[in-house]
């Protein structure tokens, strides 16, 4: 079984960090109540903190299983916008407060002073490297993301690692980090450390696992109006360890679509060297997936996610879908043990037509004895089948339930509330969504 770091693990290491960062800015810190020193001193603090900020941020998203498998995608996820705004902040109380600082200091105004500053090479990198930061941050907020296509919100992310290392080119000039040998040589440890895990997991084991595994598409199979199972066969895919409820990102090597890595989550328990996965055209790129001709090379990252049989704590289990969320529901629910009526799968959709894998959800019942249940309607309609009441008309001892969760955003919000006040408690909630 694959190694797990907790979520309570990665946030106890991240605040141990933070602490020493206080630590060593306070053991440097030369006490004073003049004003322009206080500006300096907290500036110092501000600026260490957003330093560490940003090596955080990119340490949540370096794709390190361990760390995968045990927090989640989403929750990474979560963390790191959350994250971000507060680095974010920080820059700019940094910039702010050693502007006032300088201006305190040289007595003169803040436009000059900050003319006087930008002369400086290691503070107009650093200025330019913030830029880039809050660039990436702009770009990811809700009402910016919908209209920006995912190759420019990509391309620029991608520049914030050269925001980071400009801002660790300005922090090396910094008294805080040059001042002494052992601060500077553990700052520049700690950033190759995350440069090293980055370069490794986001570029050299992708590459690694296409030359190991040999994957290449066999098969585009249509699934229904605007969906699609692609079948990826491999050499010693069981290697991979890839559990059912988990994704890969994936990268297939044919014209138009070669550039962009998505995530799709398995929609069948790996078997005979087959990957499956089922997509539904929602955007140019997924559309152009129909089209894939077999032998297509396939590049993966992954597996990632941590909703898996792992976090089961009960012996009953449901699990929820809403549309192309069956794909991850459909791999536990042929998975998980259990006799019958123990496992139980809803599957939420407006009509007929848009449940996806239906033959199969039904041979899987037959044969286990699980209990399966489509929801249909339209969600502006006056019964919500996804209520607290029709929830316990349907599974009377719900609250006794651990609970998988996959759908759209608002259904999955809905879900989740109802399920709170049918008595879940948070802990058996398990969902995941790596659309961020």
């Amino acid at each position: 079984m694959p190694s797990r770091l907790s979520p309570r693990t990665v946030r106890a290491g991240i605040v141990g960090g933070i602490g020493v960062v206080c630590v060593t800015w306070g053991v440097q810190a030369v006490p004073s109540f003049r004003l322009d020193a206080v500006f300096a001193s907290a500036a110092h603090l501000s600026g260490l903190l957003a330093g560490y900020g940003v090596l955080v941020m990119l340490f949540l998203m370096a794709r390190v299983p361990a760390v995968e498998h045990g927090v989640g995608a989403d929750r990474l996820a979560r963390w790191h916008a959350r994250g971000g705004r507060h680095v974010l902040s920080l820059c700019a109380g940094h910039g702010l407060l050693a502007l006032c600082g300088y201006a305190v200091h040289a007595d003169v105004d803040l436009f000059t002073a900050a003319v006087d500053l930008l002369g400086y090479g290691g503070i107009l990198a650093a200025t330019a490297g913030t830029v880039l930061l809050a660039a990436a941050g702009v770009s990811s907020v809700r009402t910016v993301r919908r209209k920006v296509g995912h190759e420019a919100w990509r391309a620029v992310h991608l520049l914030t690692y050269v925001g980071a290392a400009l801002a660790f080119a300005h922090q090396l000039v910094g008294p805080d980090v040059a001042g002494s040998p052992v601060t500077l040589w553990g700052w520049a440890l700690l950033h190759a450390g995350v440069a090293v895990l980055l370069v490794w997991y986001r570029a050299v084991v992708p590459v690694r696992q296409a030359l190991r595994h040999s994957l290449r598409v066999c098969e585009v199979r249509d699934e229904g109006p605007g969906v699609v199972s692609v079948l990826v066969q491999g050499i010693g895919v069981a290697e991979l360890r890839a559990e059912p409820g988990q994704f890969f990102r994936w990268r297939f090597l044919q014209r138009r679509v070669w550039h962009t890595a998505l995530p799709f989550s398995l929609s069948a328990p790996v078997k005979d060297d087959m990957l499956r996965i089922t997509v539904k055209a929602a955007g140019d790129h997924t559309r152009r997936l129909r089209r894939l001709r077999a032998g297509t090379r396939v590049v993966t990252t992954g597996p990632f996610g941590a909703m898996t049989a792992h976090r089961r704590t009960r012996r009953k289990v449901l699990l929820i879908a809403g549309g192309v969320g069956i794909t991850p529901m459909r791999a536990l629910f042929e998975t998980l043990p259990g006799g019958p009526g123990e496992v139980t799968l809803l599957y939420r959709a407006r009509h007929a037509g848009q449940l996806v894998l239906r033959a199969e959800l039904e041979e899987i019942a037959r044969r286990t004895g699980a209990g399966l249940h489509f929801l249909l309607g339209a969600s502006d309609s006056g019964y919500d089948p996804l209520a607290p009441r029709a929830l316990h008309d349907l599974l009377p001892d719900i609250a006794e339930h651990d609970v998988y969760l996959c759908g759209p955003p608002g259904m999955a919000d809905a879900a989740v509330a109802s399920l709170r006040r049918a008595g879940v408690p948070d802990a058996r909630i398990h969902t995941e969504n790596f659309t961020h």
